[in-house]
């Protein structure tokens, strides 16, 4: 089990784990069982984590969560259908989403803020983050400080490359939809 590496004499340098997969494979779900075995097993967890707001079998929204306390906001709402996809709003957007820069702002304190720790997780940087700078732009960084024995970070298949440039050491995990079950490359 990989908690049982945080924990075992072996591990001298942090470990990275590049969580990958497409959209509903159960990357977030993943993060959350993660979590709860770490705080089992009383380990200092930090990170965020972006569970889906379900309505109706639909995803409507995103929220953000401190790993730490708990606490959600709504992070972001799906563009609605009609709506043009062709520009952006101001703020943070892309085709399918419109964020909320307050809680954005928020996850970025969180981050900002987390000392060194046995698990972090940050779910998920993606085209905001890698591409345009925006966004959870603070979780780069925690990746990057390396305070933590294991951290897990979600990165869509598309910007993989992007995070395996920027964090070799990492090692991928690709999660499959059908199972939920990990197989490492």
């Amino acid at each position: 089990m990989l908690l049982a590496r945080i924990v075992s004499q072996e591990v001298k340098v942090p470990e990275l784990l590049i969580l990958t997969g497409n959209k509903g494979a159960g990357k977030t779900t993943w993060c959350l069982e993660l979590i709860a075995e770490a705080y089992q097993r009383r380990f200092r967890v930090s990170g965020v984590v972006s569970p889906a707001v379900m309505d109706g079998g639909q995803k409507v929204g995103i929220d953000l969560m401190d790993a730490y306390t708990g606490e959600r906001r709504r992070l972001a709402l799906f563009r609605e259908e009609g709506s043009p996809k062709n520009r952006l709003e101001k703020g943070l957007s892309t085709m399918d989403w419109i964020f909320d820069p307050s809680v954005a702002a928020w996850g970025n304190q969180i981050l900002k803020g987390l000392g060194a720790s046995d698990l972090l997780v940050v779910d998920e940087l993606g085209p905001l983050e890698f591409l345009e700078g925006k966004g959870l732009t603070a979780g780069l960084k925690c990746i990057d400080d390396r305070r933590y024995q294991m951290a897990c970070v979600v990165i869509r298949p598309r910007l993989l490359a992007n995070a395996v440039e920027r964090w070799p050491w990492g090692k991928v995990l690709k999660i499959a939809a059908a199972s939920n079950k990990g197989s490492s490359t």
